[in-house]
C-alpha cells in the first residue's frame, strides 16, 4: 500500500478525487512485494490551467527506483486514469528488464512481481546506434539555448563560463527552458 501526498494547484483536492487517484495507484499495488522495508511513497500533483485543461503528475518512490508519469487532458479524472496506465507499463517494462537481468546471473525473484501469464512485455533493445564526441565551449546558460536552438536539439551539454563545470540546457514540455548543473 502506498503512503500517498496528494496536491492540487488551481484546484481543491476533495475527497472524491483522493478517493479516485488511491483507487486508481493501489491497483499498482499488486506489483510490489511486502518485503520493500515499508510502504512506497506516492507523490501526486493536480493542475487545473485556465484552457479548461487538467493535469496529473504521479512520482512513485521505491529504494533507489523512481517512476514517474503526467498526462494533461480536459478531464482531471482521464488524466489520473491514463498516469495510471503510463506508470503500469513502466513498471511491467522495468520488471521484464530486471528478471532478465536476474536468470542470467542466476536469481530468482526481484522486489517486483508480475504474472507471467497475463503480463508478458517484449524487451526493447537499446542498443547504441551512434557516438558523438564533443569538446566543451565555455560559456553562459543563455548563449548555449541560442546554440541548442540554433541546432534545433532538445538539450545542449556546455562548460559554464561561471563555475567551470559541466551543465545542460534543455526544453521543457511547456516550451521553456531547464539547467542542470553538475557537481565537480
Amino acid at each position: 500500500m502506498f503512503r500517498y501526498n496528494i496536491r492540487g494547484e488551481n484546484i481543491e483536492v476533495t475527497e472524491a478525487i483522493r478517493n479516485y487517484i488511491e483507487k486508481r495507484l493501489n491497483k499498482l499495488d499488486k506489483y510490489f512485494t511486502n518485503d520493500l522495508g515499508g510502504d512506497p511513497n506516492c507523490n501526486v500533483n493536480l493542475k487545473v490551467y485556465p484552457e479548461k485543461q487538467a493535469k496529473a503528475e504521479v512520482t512513485i518512490m521505491i529504494h533507489s527506483l523512481v517512476l514517474r508519469a503526467e498526462q494533461t487532458t480536459n478531464d482531471l479524472y482521464q488524466s489520473i486514469d491514463f498516469v495510471s496506465e503510463k506508470l503500469e507499463r513502466q513498471i511491467r517494462k522495468y520488471k521484464t528488464r530486471i528478471n532478465r537481468r536476474n536468470r542470467a546471473k542466476g536469481f530468482k525473484e526481484s522486489e517486483l512481481i508480475i504474472d507471467s501469464e497475463k503480463d508478458t512485455v517484449e524487451d526493447e533493445a537499446t542498443p547504441v546506434v551512434r557516438t558523438k564526441r564533443l569538446s566543451l565551449k565555455p560559456m553562459g546558460a543563455e548563449e548555449a539555448i541560442l546554440q541548442m536552438n540554433l541546432l534545433g536539439h532538445d538539450f545542449f551539454i556546455f562548460e559554464d563560463a561561471q563555475t567551470n563545470g559541466t551543465s545542460i540546457v534543455y526544453r521543457r514540455h511547456d516550451d521553456k527552458y531547464g539547467l542542470i548543473e553538475t557537481d565537480e
